[in-house]
């Protein structure tokens, strides 16, 4: 009888097969007094060159038939090899403590991984997972364990792990690993990254799935839902066979829209963005047909180091960012650090509520230095693309015209010192605070444009932690008071000729794009991977029809109410 165990859909897609359970090699390290430090500080020289070697290779392998993007995690795990602060503190434990190579080594990298663990940022958590990776290639070779070479798999499996580090998964062969499920993990690890790159089927942090899959069980890994279904009957095989196969002809269907416009059935046109974190995700928005980025995450060049980007840093990715992007619009969001996203060598305070606290423009405001440096990047690449610069976390009109008038003054600076700035860089905010929505009609006549950040936008109005497990019914996008409160905001752009976007996960919802096309919304930003989907839905819609059932929705009353309305009225498959 058939078992089904629920996790985080991570790629989509359906794989079935054999389970091909994964099991890494035994690397307990014991700890050992030694006579000859240098000797075992040799041995673990030898270790890191052999590593080195390796992840080069793989680097290579992964640029050639991946792109030069998915290969970076591989150049940041030579860069752990190099950073003094991990590799020469396991040397002076060797030496200052008399101690084995591996058992300082384990020590060092455990205190490196608890120091990222304990960050709030799930981002700077999914860090760990490299310096993991990196420490358990320099135990094998260590210990004197060959690596398996999961490469060598030359039959269709599924492959069942408590984890796949992101050197397995550069080893996976598509033609062979139809998929794979794993106990731990999240749709922000390397792993789960490559996955969809790669376009594995994959569900990651079920938890038991090791502990409930043997090797040569049937498996259906299910992409979409999150479920792995466990030695399925005839007849679930077949019907995941169907949905498989329906999946496929799908995506044939997304990709012939690529390189359409994104114009609904009635004639009516819309813009089509991406979010992205860093300049390598551009490759993602042209692939899927992107026709702006309307989200460039700027925190992630602050994140993962031990001191800020340079202003030299910074202007180059936004300039490669803007080159990549052809001349279409790129909205880059200046620095939001604070709430779940910390900089340790910034040294802030703790906060009893930091969601609500010292963060996002408010620090820059306050540390003007940190403000200005970013500011004057992005005026020098302004002249490499079509740049529009947001404000995050807006709460009153003063915060918009003090980071304004920052921003003209470096402006001015930097005109007068002979260097090429664009002339006209439209300014925007962030909507993502109920006192901003309230008075949008003010805001519009001195920002550019806004876009709606509907993650805050609905903690913030509802009063609930997204991140709160036991208060997440309450993050509902679907509310009519988050309705009206968009639409407040669309219709006081419209008055004054701007242009209203949304970049939080509502935008790229499917069952959510009817209803903001009907109440106007002129540029959705969303995962790179929804764009397709989201494009080849509009092109069916109705720009009348979604306006007439967006008009009733606002004035439902109750988020049920209206994904009901929808779908009794919106076809969105």
């Amino acid at each position: 009888m058939s078992a089904v165990i629920k996790g985080i859909a991570a790629s989509n897609g359906i794989a079935i097969a054999k389970a091909y359970r994964l099991d890494h090699p035994d690397l307990t390290v014991k700890q050992t007094t030694i006579t000859d430090p240098a000797a075992e500080i040799s041995r673990f020289d030898a270790a890191v060159a052999q590593s080195k070697l390796e992840l080069e290779a793989i680097k290579a392998r992964t640029e050639a038939e991946l792109g030069a993007d998915k290969a970076e995690i591989f150049a940041s795990h030579l860069l752990v090899l190099e950073d003094p602060e991990f590799v020469d503190e396991a040397k002076n434990a060797i030496e200052n403590d008399k101690v084995n190579a591996e058992y300082a080594l384990q020590e060092v990298s455990n205190m490196t991984v608890d120091f990222f663990l304990n960050m709030d940022s799930d981002y700077m958590k999914e860090r760990a997972a490299d310096i993991r990776d990196v420490t358990k290639r320099l135990l094998t070779h260590l210990m004197g364990i060959g690596t398996m070479d999961l490469g060598s798999i030359s039959e269709e499996v599924v492959l069942i792990a408590e984890d796949l580090t992101p050197s397995d998964t550069a080893q996976l062969n598509r033609d062979f690993v139809k998929g794979f499920a794993t106990d731990i993990g999240g749709r922000t690890s390397h792993s789960a990254i490559m996955a969809r790159s790669m376009e594995i089927p994959a569900v990651v942090g079920a938890k038991s799935v090791t502990a409930n899959i043997v090797s040569g069980v049937m498996v259906v890994v299910d992409g979409l839902t999150g479920e792995i279904v466990v030695d399925p009957s005839a007849d679930e095989l077949r019907a995941y066979e169907a949905k498989r196969d329906g999946y496929a002809a799908q995506k044939a269907e997304w990709l012939k829209v690529k390189d359409e416009p994104s114009v609904s059935a009635d004639g009516h046109a819309v813009e089509l963005a991406a979010n992205i974190g860093t300049p390598q995700d551009v490759a993602g928005v042209v692939a899927n047909g992107g026709e702006a980025v309307g989200l460039y995450r700027t925190e992630f060049l602050y994140m993962g180091r031990d001191s800020m980007p340079t202003e030299e840093e910074q202007f180059d990715a936004y300039r490669t960012v803007l080159e990549n992007m052809g001349g279409k619009p790129v909205v880059v969001r200046t620095l939001d650090i604070g709430g779940d996203k910390e900089l340790p060598y910034l040294d802030l305070p703790k906060e009893m509520n930091p969601f609500l606290g010292f963060r996002a423009i408010r620090l820059c405001l306050e540390k003007q230095d940190i403000f200005r440096t970013q500011l004057r990047a992005l005026l020098r690449a302004s002249s490499f693309g079509n740049l529009k610069i947001m404000f995050p976390m807006i709460a009153t009109l003063g915060e918009f015209r003090e980071a304004k008038a920052i921003l003209l003054e470096e402006k001015e600076k930097l005109v007068a010192s002979g260097t090429t700035v664009a002339e006209k860089i439209e300014l925007g905010i962030m909507v993502e605070i109920p006192s901003t929505a309230m008075l949008a009609d003010r805001f519009a006549k001195e920002a550019d444009f806004f876009s709606i950040g509907t993650n805050d936008l609905i903690q913030y109005t509802m009063a609930a932690d997204r991140m709160n497990e036991q208060v997440s019914y309450l993050y509902q996008p679907f509310n009519p008071a988050i309705l009206r409160m968009v639409k407040r905001v669309i219709d006081a752009a419209h008055a004054e000729g701007k242009w209203a976007g949304m970049c939080g996960e509502m935008a790229g919802d499917l069952t959510a794009i009817p209803l903001l096309l009907g109440l106007g919304l002129d540029e959705f930003s969303m995962s790179a991977t929804s764009i397709l989907p989201a494009r080849t839905l509009i092109r069916k819609l109705s720009k009348a029809d979604c306006e007439a059932v967006a008009n009733e929705a606002l004035d439902m009353d109750t988020a049920e109410d209206v994904v009901a309305l929808i779908q009794s009225r919106i076809v969105t498959k």
